[in-house]
């Protein structure tokens, strides 16, 4: 199993979330290396908030989310993988005073950032970056994260749609998100979206990498809710 991409961010965070998500084996040999190569891309040139930066690649050939949507701007890039390479450094959890550094800097680069005002309305930018903040959130040492999802996802219900979906929010990696928040609001967001996963589930399975993700995503949805 391949984890780390060294021309890509991107690819090595999608690979690690893919090995996360299906509870794949990570032997402790390859949580050093992809820690350690995740460590080396802090605070290099084009890092958002003194997190984890993008490589040329990543910003040339543009980003996607771990469920397969577009990262339209550069900057989107940058915020989302750095709050996506600051959660996977946590679930690694490598005992590395370097990676330890790296990642308390790069938390109290973004806490500075959520501190001006994405503790009024507990979302960050817009609706793609907001997921990413709140997946770091659930798992890393952001401050008071109870709050900042709760106000999060009282800002997410007033963006609700008819057809199951939020204005701005991209519909799986805000599933996504909202899967590993343990408040009654995100299983309201989740009964939300329920039609449109049961609809999903109902058309022919595809050999297909975000397919199989989106769809087991689904799955877990249905069953949590």
């Amino acid at each position: 199993m391949k984890l780390i991409y060294t021309t890509s961010l991107g690819k090595t965070i999608d690979a690690l979330n893919h090995a996360f998500f299906f509870g794949e084996k990570i032997t402790p040999t390859q949580m050093h290396e992809a820690a350690a190569w995740i460590t080396s891309r802090h605070g290099k040139e084009g890092a958002y908030a003194d997190m984890f930066a993008p490589t040329t690649s990543d910003f040339n050939s543009g980003a996607r989310l771990f469920t397969g949507e577009g990262i339209n701007s550069k900057a989107a890039t940058a915020h989302i993988l750095g709050e996506e390479a600051c959660r996977a450094l946590h679930i690694l959890g490598v005992k590395s005073n370097k990676a330890a550094k790296a990642l308390d800097e790069a938390t109290a680069g973004i806490q500075k950032r959520l501190d001006d005002y994405a503790y009024q309305k507990g979302t960050y930018c817009c609706g793609t970056c907001t997921p990413a903040m709140w997946r770091h959130a659930v798992v890393g040492n952001i401050r008071n994260p109870e709050k900042l999802l709760t106000q999060g996802l009282k800002t997410l219900k007033q963006r609700r749609l008819e057809n199951g979906r939020w204005r701005a929010f991209p519909l799986y990696y805000t599933l996504l998100a909202l899967l590993d928040i343990e408040l009654p609001q995100a299983s309201d967001e989740m009964r939300h979206a329920a039609p449109v996963l049961e609809r999903m589930l109902l058309r022919l399975p595809k050999k297909d990498k975000i397919y199989r993700r989106r769809r087991t995503l689904a799955e877990r949805v249905l069953a949590k809710i």
